[in-house]
């Protein structure tokens, strides 16, 4: 196929397109960098299959020639990004997704949509299952992103059912490995940034809040399924396996060997207090669940890391 990926040079935008290079396809991958960087995709840029170009998707696409499928990765994720550029996350979680849709229309190319655990708020419902609403406030600082992609879900079904494309939606809970940048502002790379310089490892609240995280590998591994399979409602993706923060901290200076200590500082606004995903839906329609232990995970991570430095 040829595959166009917004965001393509970001975090889990960069692992699908050396992914999907590996299995020969063609990949175009469209990127404003403004948190993507060249650097994730530099073995690519000079492959014969690989095409990178720069541009705004939130701005009408234009991309020659066939296309086969569209994956949708364009956005600031991390609550570091988002609040630093909230209008460019609307912007893109909404006009990107618009102008992504009407190219998919136009090239009659199949969608998918990365969503992300945080349509779900502080939730209410634990572990949190596809059919849940969610608990958002609209207007607080992180509702930028949450409605954002509560939008690009809201726009994707349209498409799917009036103009009958071919749509998938993901929703993406906590994942990590290596291409994070180190001021990333989530837990694992801070933590990992922080243990390496031997400073204090910062958690926000009292450390019992909960996160599940899953390894890149595994992730991309449950996309390639959904982006193959005839599922259209949405299909959470990360690992059921919960952890504190408190512990996560624990366990990385364990595994830096760091001689840094832990320092609490206040929880931000609408931060949520739990989250793990009921992969139930996965499991039984792509047969998926994730391998990588976190240890081996934090492992290749803290590796990546090191080398980076």
């Amino acid at each position: 196929m040829r595959i166009l990926i917004t965001g393509g040079a970001g975090f889990i935008g960069s692992h699908l397109c050396r992914r999907l290079i590996l299995e020969g396809h063609k990949v175009v991958c469209l990127d404003n960098l403004i948190t993507g960087s060249k650097n994730n995709i530099g073995g690519l840029l000079k492959h014969k299959d690989f095409t990178f170009i720069k541009h705004d998707v939130s701005k009408h696409i234009n991309v020659k020639g066939r296309i086969d499928f569209i994956l949708h990765f364009a956005s600031p994720a991390s609550p570091v990004d988002y609040l630093n550029f909230p209008i460019q996350t609307l912007k893109v979680g909404s006009l990107g997704t618009h102008n992504c849709l009407g190219l998919a229309r136009k090239k009659k190319a199949k969608f998918l949509i990365a969503s992300t655990s945080e349509i779900y708020g502080d939730p209410l419902e634990h572990p949190q299952k596809e059919e849940y609403w969610g608990n958002v406030n609209p207007i607080g600082p992180r509702g930028v992103y949450d409605e954002a992609k509560r939008f690009a879900e809201a726009i994707t079904l349209a498409y799917h059912r009036v103009h009958k494309i071919d749509t998938k939606i993901v929703r993406i809970f906590n994942t990590y490995g290596p291409a994070m940048r180190k001021n990333d502002g989530r837990a694992i790379p801070n933590f990992i940034s922080q243990a390496l310089a031997d400073k204090p490892l910062t958690i926000y609240g009292g450390g019992k809040q909960t996160r599940s995280f899953c390894y890149i590998d595994d992730l991309v591994k449950g996309i390639l399924r959904l982006m193959n399979s005839k599922i259209n409602i949405p299909v959470n993706l990360g690992n059921a396996k919960e952890i504190t923060l408190i512990d996560l901290a624990k366990k990385i200076i364990a595994l830096t060997q760091s001689k840094s200590k832990v320092v609490f500082e206040l929880l931000p606004v609408d931060d949520p207090k739990k989250r793990r995903p009921d992969i139930s839906r996965a499991r039984k329609l792509l047969r998926w669940q994730p391998k990588v232990e976190l240890e081996q995970g934090l492992k290749n991570t803290i590796a990546y890391f090191k080398a980076a430095r």
